[in-house]
């Protein structure tokens, strides 16, 4: 392997930082639409004006949450509902369902952007001057000394770079004073009245950044400044200030062990336990009534005069200002509840604050003062665990585990599943919280095991036979510990499936006399039709699937095109149409041809249809278009030809219908005239209650020459047009309102208009259409564009009213196809869409008349979103308004799916495989799908840590032995450890414990791993459970540890039973063991020692003495095929010639002693890496080469790519070394050196490597078959992977890389280049080559119009097509799970 490719697959989790300010709007934007709420709903960036719809009430408008997790940015806002909405009109219910704090019912986090930047935020804040009319600026700090200032832009809706700050360069390095290593980087805070920020670089530097006056961003000033106030001789321990608010003004030195108050009238402290320390001299300082310590602590104001503390134990601490209105007269501090370990906290507005944690999953919490008795009740009788309704929302958020939040000193807890009352009565602040949402978190992973499903198919092969496979995950710390089960992709519950060969579509219908036993949300489908190759089935859908077909007046005799729902039923068929009320017919229409067009008599076929009641869209097979008109009054239907198509010389590709349904249709607000538009008053017939939806109904067109337009139904008045939506630009923007922009868009875009030519562009069609709003008040629409080589287009509706100043008015063309009569008073003009990365991989050519494959879902498991049918399904759920692509490749390719909601399958689905099966199924329940990967948490009991894991999981257990929180300081804490062996008792049940472990007095369990040792007396092999330890009593008693050898039984009820099979004392702590062919090899130390199994004991038989204290060890076994030697190849001598070798599995019977040839691996603390091999004649364990330089190693592995075997190593300076062994070159000193092959800068510490062989594909078929890839997980609660590549491959892709450095805008302006360089962190190093690419810059390409791909393409010497089935080949090489 020469060449590799990082890959990241599953991205952080772990909240580094949070912050809050008017980011998306201004504070008068939302005051205005705060107090005008009872009339009408506010902006998009509105977040209180919901909560203040019924009455006026103390909550006020809310800022936007910012959150950074290592180089992932997200802006959210905070969404509140109050307790007068009722969930009507697509107000989703909250987390808390019927739990009413202050007037709000629920609250949730809703996305409005999201960011992957070239370089990890080292610190982040808000930057505002306090004006109502002006929003906030992001100021992010980067290594070394990098500033950036973002600024929300609603034209494009999203972050823009205001200005930027680069310290560093040979003008700068003054600053470092001589030093190249800091222990941090830089940390960057706001004055808060927004005059400057100020930012801490090389340790002790201060940088002014003076605030400008126009815009919020950051103008760097060098001037002499003047000190108004100080104060010396504060304690050693102190760590942060906090600015007070006025009007009491000063500021909080926050110390371990005391906090102090100072201004410049008074100043007063609060001694915190009994290890504070003061001057000689000092006054008496009074005391806190409890002991705590709050180093690493993190605070917030909630009002003026309370700070509240999130402390490293998980406690929330108040501290109250005391204030008489002219000095401060002391501090009190008091306990409230205990909460997550937080990595950062932060108030939003007057009534919320966040809890971001990188160890457990981050809260946002409601709190309120002084509740009233009636609320009281509420909150202490009310159990909020038991989450009523089947809205997504209310499903999805039952299902977030909440990490255990705990009782560290006998305060209750402040967790997701549970509503906090006030702390006390009698407190002097009555403060009441409920966890109102909660942002998943399955950080750090510190271990993980690869493993079969519960309800994996043993008869899977090829992709397919991944989906059988999951990741158990050790994650969190302390008392935040649990597992996380992570899948990459969906395997169904499956409920029944049946053989129905050549299917071509499945649909589900209601019917009317359903509707008067349940609400409409929750109605259960009627018939499930069936269409066939030449016939239609069609089956009930009540207690059982029972076939009606000969019942009933579907139209059977032929397949069917479309079925669906209009003023109660409808159907389309191949040649016409039929309206049943029921299973009985009321109206059959038949199409023919269009007199002009054609003098046959002969029936026009329907390619597609679209159904948005009352209108019925049809694509015919010669591309035209009819438009079927209900009559709610007849239930009948009349058909419509529009003029404008006959007319219209271009040819349809694709088009869709859209139902802009709600109290108030979205894209109303979006058009000059929205106070004239009226729409479709729809009755609702649900169970004895009517209310009145308004619907407006558009039509979607995109023409073969790319164009798209959007109409309006029934008239077909064009409101929307976009040139070329096909070419899949970044915004999208009316061709009637389009803005000039000073970054020179349209010469751009001129420039590289003519490199359609360069390839086959004009071949790039539009196949299928899609245009839906899932339910949400804030919700706005999505617009999805399949092409036919397998590209997903999908965009974002947002509405920007752009100044009269900065719009031209293009001149209307008479080629156009729309009535411009008054165009510009009636069209959408403050409609745009900004384009959504969506990560689907499916590259396949799709037919232009082939079946749809888009179906969108509103109610499946409780989630929202669609379904990509095809060669590679996905799902595609809308969470948060955030796209979560999670794909189904159990099954291989699906012809046909629909969802399914009865008896038997509440909320399920229906979907047809391509071998001809039928299958009903439900999604796991247990899983929770707002996240990267779907992801079930299974939160252990009260103070349990996760460390390390194999097939069984280790846990630590911390007994807390305190009695009382007075003698806390009194008291010595013994910790106590054991480790507990958990098994799933069913699919998405829990996890039990079947045996406990447990260590000595002292004794912590440092590596678990399943062996396979080879009894001597037995001759058989035996798999045991191999434990080491290590006693922890302080650096004054040298280190020993144990090896553990336990045996799994089966007792006569089934249960496991461990036995305990060996257990032997080391001088060393035993860091790591592996099996090598039937012998154990044990890291205890420094030393390495390989022991052989006799039943009772282990034998040494060989020994290797390592620098200092190994951290991870690697096994690589293989078996010769054949004896005769490899022919030479070409080139540099191969590192180790496995031509004629392959991977060994060692739980395989070996055949011939003689042709194994095992390998070692090692990584050292401090000495990098060694190379071993061993030899069982002659019992060697040798040294073979190592890396002569200094590395902190964290995880090691092998990587093997055919013949070729390298050496991957990852450190403490968050980079990845791969390395490899020639003994013939000169560099490599006679062999004793290995060398590098290539090094990347990852960005996060990996704590574990796991080799899985790669899937083989199309594009990277060849003769490596034996091509392995390392899947990673890091402490940021990443996963990625490192897959070798082929020399082509490498170089197109590292050209492409080259070239989208300049050609792509990057985020904060980092440079990707400068991000990906080995980081030595001062430390003396020789760069190595650059032989990996990264994905995470090479997936901009595909977010590049088709223009700009093509010409990138052809820049580098090659083809669009080729680029993407390069990565389309890589992801399905790396489908692991």
């Amino acid at each position: 392997m020469s060449y590799a490719a990082y890959k990241m697959m599953h991205w952080p989790t772990g909240v580094d930082h949070c912050a809050a300010g008017f980011v998306t709007h201004s504070p008068s934007d939302a005051a205005a639409f705060f107090t005008a709420a009872t009339v009408g709903p506010g902006p998009e960036g509105d977040i209180d004006s919901a909560a203040a719809a019924s009455r006026p009430r103390r909550l006020g408008p809310s800022p936007n949450l910012v959150v950074a997790a290592a180089n992932v940015l997200e802006v959210y806002a905070v969404r509140a509902e109050t307790a007068a909405e009722d969930g009507g009109g697509g107000t989703q219910p909250s987390s808390s369902s019927g739990a009413v704090l202050d007037g709000i019912s629920g609250a949730r986090l809703e996305l409005v952007c999201y960011y992957r930047l070239h370089g990890n935020i080292e610190s982040m804040t808000v930057l505002s001057d306090g004006a109502e009319n002006r929003r906030a600026t992001i100021a992010l700090a980067f290594k070394d000394a990098k500033i950036t200032c973002l600024e929300f832009d609603d034209a494009i809706h999203g972050l823009r770079t205001s200005s930027m700050h680069c310290f560093e360069g040979p003008e700068w390095q003054h600053l470092k004073r001589g030093r190249e290593s800091f222990a941090w980087g830089p940390v960057i805070k706001a004055d808060p009245l927004g005059r400057c920020g100020a930012a801490l670089a090389y340790g002790l530097q201060m940088i002014i950044l003076k605030a400008a006056q126009v815009i919020l961003s950051l103008c760097w000033s060098y001037f002499m400044s003047k000190s108004l106030h100080g104060l010396g001789n504060l304690p050693h321990d102190a760590y942060q200030l906090l600015a007070v608010p006025p009007p009491i003004s000063g500021v909080l030195v926050i110390c371990a062990n005391s906090i102090h108050y100072h201004s410049q009238s008074t100043s007063c402290s609060l001694d915190l336990n009994n290890f504070s320390s003061h001057p000689d001299g000092s006054p008496e300082i009074s005391k806190s009534n409890f002991q705590v310590e709050l180093d690493a602590a993190k605070a917030t104001w909630l009002s003026n005069d309370i700070v509240m503390f999130s402390t490293k134990a998980g406690e929330m601490l108040l501290l109250t200002v005391v204030y008489d209105g002219r000095v401060v007269q002391r501090l009190d501090l008091m306990k409230s509840k205990a909460s997550v370990l937080s990595s950062a906290v932060t108030s939003i507005g007057n009534s919320f604050f966040f809890l971001g944690s990188r160890l457990g999953d981050s809260l946002l919490v409601q709190f309120s003062y002084c509740a009233s008795k009636s609320v009281l009740q509420d909150l202490t009788n009310e159990r909020s665990a038991d989450i009523e309704g089947d809205l997504p929302f209310s499903k999805r958020l039952k299902r977030i585990p909440s990490d255990v939040l705990q009782d560290v000193t006998s305060v209750e807890e402040l967790s997701f599943q549970n509503i906090i009352a006030p702390n006390s009565l009698e407190s002097a602040q009555k403060i009441s919280y409920i966890v109102r949402d909660a942002l998943i978190n399955v950080g750090p992973l510190k271990d993980f095991s690869y493993g079969l499903r519960a309800n994996a198919d043993p008869n899977a092969m090829g992709n397919a036979k991944q989906s059988n496979y999951e990741l158990v995950c050790c994650s969190g710390h302390g008392k935040n510990g649990s597992l996380s089960v992570l899948q990459q992709s969906i395997r169904p519950d499956l409920i029944t499936e049946v053989e129905l060969p050549s299917c071509r579509g499945i649909w589900t219908v209601y019917y009317k006399s359903y509707r008067g036993q349940m609400a409409e949300d929750n109605e259960y489908h009627a018939y499930l039709i069936i269409s066939l190759e030449n016939r239609t089935m069609v089956l009930e859908t009540g207690d059982d699937l029972g076939e009606v077909t000969e019942t009933v007046d579907y139209f059977v005799q032929a397949s069917t095109i479309a079925a669906g729902n209009l003023f109660g039923r409808r159907r389309v068929y191949g040649k016409g149409a039929r309206v049943l009320d029921g299973s009985f017919m009321t109206q059959e229409l038949n199409f023919t041809t269009h007199a002009s067009e054609s003098s046959s008599s002969e029936a026009l076929g329907v390619a597609c249809a679209s159904i948005a009641d009352p209108y019925v869209l049809l694509k015919m097979v010669d591309g035209s278009v009819q438009l079927l008109i209900g009559d709610y009054c007849t239930c009948t239907l009349s058909v419509n030809a529009p003029s404008i198509f006959i007319s219209s010389s271009e040819r349809i590709a694709a088009c869709t219908l859209y139902r802009d349904r709600g109290p108030e249709p979205w894209l109303r607000k979006t058009r000059s005239d929205a106070w004239l538009s009226t729409g479709i008053a729809e009755a609702i017939d649900g169970n004895g209650t009517s209310s009145h939806d308004q619907s407006d109904i558009y039509c979607i067109i995109c023409y073969e020459s790319g164009k798209l337009e959007i109409f309006e139904v029934p008239s077909f008045r064009c409101v929307f047009s976009v040139e070329n939506f096909i070419s899949g630009e970044a915004l999208l923007v009316d061709k009637f309102s389009q803005l000039i922009y000073e970054d020179s868009t349209k010469e751009r875009y001129d420039c590289t208009k003519a490199s359609l030519k360069k390839e086959a562009g004009d071949s790039i069609r539009i196949v299928e259409l899609a245009m839906h709003r899932w339910s949400g008040q804030f919700s706005r629409p999505f617009l999805f564009g399949l092409l036919n080589d397998g590209t997903l287009l999908c965009y974002h509706a947002f509405s920007y009213e752009a100044s009269e100043s900065n719009v031209k008015r293009v001149p209307l063309s008479p080629q156009g196809s729309a009535d411009h009569h008054n165009a510009s008073d009636s069209r959408l003009r403050n409609l745009r869409f900004h384009r959504v990365s969506i990560d689907i991989t499916s590259r396949e050519d799709i037919p232009t008349l082939g079946r749809p494959r888009i179906t969108t879902f509103n109610n499946v498991g409780g989630y929202e979103g669609l379904f990509l049918s095809g060669t590679r399904p996905a799902w595609v759920m809308v969470c948060r308004q955030r796209l979560r692509v999670h794909p189904q490749l159990c099954d291989g390719p699906i012809e046909a799916f629909t969802v399914l909601h009865n008896v038997n399958c509440s909320h399920g689905f229906i979907y047809v495989t391509s071998q001809g099966f039928l299958k009903i199924c439900q999604l796991p329940s247990a899983y929770n799908y707002d996240s990267y990967w779907p992801v079930q948490k299974v939160v252990r009991p009260l103070n349990q840590v996760l460390s390390s894991m194999a097939d069984q999981e280790s846990v630590h257990h911390m007994d807390n032995d305190v009695t009382s929180t007075d003698a806390l300081h009194k008291t010595y804490t013994v910790d106590e450890f054991e480790v507990r062996i958990l098994e799933l008792e069913k699919p998405g049940g829990h996890w039990e414990t079947k045996s406990t472990i447990p260590m000595q007095l002292f004794e912590n369990a440092l590596t678990v791993r399943i062996v396979t040792l080879h009894n001597t007396t037995t001759k058989e092999n035996e798999t045991l459970l191999a434990i080491g330890t290590a006693y922890v009593l302080g650096e004054d008693v040298a280190a020993r540890g144990r090896v553990l050898l336990f045996s799994f039984t089966k007792s006569e009820n089934s249960q496991n039973l461990v036995t305990e099979v060996y257990s032997k004392e080391s001088k060393g702590a035993v860091s790591a063991v592996a099996s090598l062919q039937g012998h154990l090899l044990i890291a205890s130390g420094p030393k390495i020692t390989l022991n052989k199994w006799t039943g009772a004991e282990l034998t040494a038989v060989a020994f290797y003495d390592a620098p200092l204290h190994v951290v991870s060890l690697n096994i690589a076994s293989f078996f010769l095929e054949t004896s005769e030697p490899a022919a030479p190849s070409p080139g540099p001598p191969d590192p180790l010639n496995l031509s004629a070798m392959v991977l060994f599995e060692q739980q395989q019977q070996q055949n011939s002693q003689q042709a194994v040839k095992n390998f070692v691996l090692f990584g050292d603390i401090h000495k990098s890496i060694y190379f071993l091999s061993w030899k069982e004649q002659g019992s060697q364990l040798s040294l073979l080469a190592k890396d002569f330089g200094s590395l902190d190693c964290f995880a090691t592995e092998f990587l093997i790519d055919g013949s070729t075997l390298s050496l991957v190593a990852s450190d403490s300076d968050k980079n990845v070394q791969i390395f490899y062994y020639a003994p013939k070159m000169v560099e490599s000193w006679k062999g004793q050196k290995l060398l590098s092959r290539a090094e990347f800068h990852v960005g996060a510490h990996i704590t574990k490597f796991l080799r899985l062989q790669m899937l083989p594909t199309q594009g990277l078929s060849s003769e490596k078959t034996n091509r392995f890839a390392l899947l990673f997980g890091n402490l940021d609660g990443g996963i990625g992977c490192i897959a070798p590549i082929d020399e082509l491959t490498f170089r197109r892709l590292q050209s492409l890389q080259r070239k989208l450095v300049d050609a792509v805008p990057h985020v904060c302006g980092l440079n990707p280049r400068s991000f990906r360089q080995f980081h030595s962190n001062g430390k003396g190093h020789r760069p190595g080559p650059d032989n990996i690419i990264d994905f995470e810059l090479l997936a901009h390409y595909e977010m590049l119009s088709l223009d700009e791909q093509l010409d990138v393409a052809q820049q580098i010497g090659t083809t669009r097509s080729q680029i993407l089935s390069n990565f389309s080949d890589i992801s399905l090489g790396t489908s692991f799970l």
